[in-house]
């Protein structure tokens, strides 16, 4: 039984608690609040993870240390410089592999799908935090310093996910028309968050995934319009009535919504195909992943609870 340190109670850290609980590890949660699933294997530990030398003492001793957290998306160029530092802090200390969930967002648009050696081009605000992060912790890495692994996946779903899905799925259950600026037509690819974990989790522990990053193995691309149509299927609700939001209107919307300002940055994700090829996860670490009904079954489950 080994000893796993987790910064965040968000769907992901969630998610790799539970998986790592039920392996029979010992898991240690850490988040300002104290919060996190109940297991008994499960440690909540209120902590602020931007502090090195606490995160530090919390880590030693760990395998694995895992980057789960999430800031609010307007305070990502505020709030996770300090805290990527303390995690890479922490795991340069301690010994433990830093695992960090990132996502698609450093390779900015592109034509065709991203794979892990599509450049890392991104000039977007966001996007450029998380490959700083990336870049930081890679030199620590090919220092010696310190042991890391990035996963990155596209928009999540499964319970607890925080996708674009998310805004459409609530209102195409209840036969609502849905309003946004996307190509309801192009297709995308999803992410289910368990697969996510498990990805995590496995690159953790597998040193042939130190010291590069690797794409949670997803399910085929399907459109927008797909998802929402088999999710209404699955409740017996009308097909999906989606409409197209030109893009002034969002770009409008921006001045008074913060949310809407921070879309502008990725609205080409949604406005032409966006796919990502995972297969390289799945031939080296043996990741396979879940069927995509199954995905959304969970994912209408949890939002009709």
């Amino acid at each position: 039984m080994s000893l796993h340190v987790i910064v965040g109670a968000g769907p992901v850290g969630t998610a790799t608690a539970r998986l790592l609980a039920g392996q029979g590890e010992r898991v240690r949660i850490v988040t300002r609040r104290g919060t996190g699933p109940e297991h008994p294997a499960v440690e909540r530990v209120a902590a602020d993870a931007a502090d090195p030398g606490r995160l530090s003492t919390l880590t030693e001793g760990a395998t694995a240390l895992y980057n789960c957290a999430n800031p609010a998306y307007h305070r990502w160029p505020t709030d996770w410089p300090p805290l990527a530092g303390a995690l890479l802090t922490a795991a340069e200390r301690t010994g433990a592999v830093l695992a960090t969930v990132g996502n698609l967002y450093g390779y900015g648009p592109v034509d065709g799908p991203m794979t892990e050696a599509t450049p890392l081009a991104s000039t977007g605000v966001k996007g450029q935090v998380r490959t700083r992060m990336w870049a930081d912790a890679l030199a620590a890495h090919r220092a010696g310093r310190a042991r890391v692994t990035e996963v990155r996946g596209s928009d999540y779903l499964g319970a607890g996910g925080t996708s674009l899905a998310m805004m459409v799925l609530p209102r195409v259950l209840a036969g609502r028309r849905v309003f946004l600026p996307v190509d309801w037509d192009a297709p995308h690819t999803w992410t289910y968050i368990d697969d996510v974990a498990r990805t995590l989790v496995t690159a953790a522990g597998d040193e042939r995934a130190w010291g590069r990053a690797w794409h949670v193995p997803s399910a085929p691309a399907v459109t927008m319009r797909d998802l929402a149509t088999r999710a209404a299927a699955l409740v017996g609700a009308p097909a999906p009535k989606l409409t197209r939001m030109p893009y002034p209107v969002l770009w409008l919307g921006g001045l008074v919504d913060p949310m809407a300002r921070e879309l502008r940055e990725t609205a080409y994700q949604f406005d032409r195909p966006f796919l990502m090829d995972s297969t390289a996860a799945t031939a080296t670490l043996g990741v396979t992943p879940t069927p995509l009904d199954r995905a959304i079954e969970e994912t209408v489950a949890t939002l009709r609870r």
